[in-house]
């Protein structure tokens, strides 16, 4: 999704800072109108996913991001593929990429778009990490259709809407 955003909004090549890579730029036209383009920051950690943290924190300090201002996008076994949902704060819910960004961050009040990738059929630690680390089961036109619109939920965060 974060390459899709990059695409989309014509940010360029990112850099490598923050235990990650980063684009910077303004979110394309047709977020909302009747406000300014606003600016964004990318952030994709080259970090274990449970050390993410490692590459928010870093960037979110050096950028002086207030918390309320940092969206998260993670996958989420909870949800059934395809489904999407915002939301502000809340629990972690077992997600060890999420805990370690808490851990940084220092609260679980930051801004997420779940991505639902379904949940395996069964409750196994290493069948669950071998679900959520491997590929996707489902068609490239599904992968492609939830890419779509995790993009969309993004840009409707940064519009101001989210349940």
């Amino acid at each position: 999704m974060v390459d899709a955003l990059t695409e989309r909004w014509g940010l360029g090549r990112p850099k490598e800072r923050f235990k990650g890579r980063i684009a910077e730029g303004r979110a394309g036209d047709g977020i909302d109108p009747t406000h300014p383009t606003p600016r964004v920051a990318l952030l994709w950690p080259q970090t274990f996913m449970n050390d993410a943290g490692r590459s928010v924190g870093p960037a979110r300090g050096s950028l002086k991001l207030p918390l309320d201002r940092v969206l998260v996008v993670h996958d989420e076994i909870d949800l059934p593929f395809g489904e999407i949902r915002t939301r502000l704060g809340g629990g972690l819910a077992g997600h060890n990429g999420l805990k370690s960004i808490k851990r940084e961050l220092g609260s679980t009040e930051f801004m997420r778009v779940r991505v639902g990738v379904g949940r395996p059929s069964s409750t196994d630690p290493e069948i669950v990490t071998g679900y959520v680390l491997g590929r996707f089961r489902q068609s490239k036109a599904e992968v492609a259709e939830l890419i779509e619109r995790g993009v969309t939920a993004v840009e409707r965060v940064l519009a101001g809407e989210h349940e």
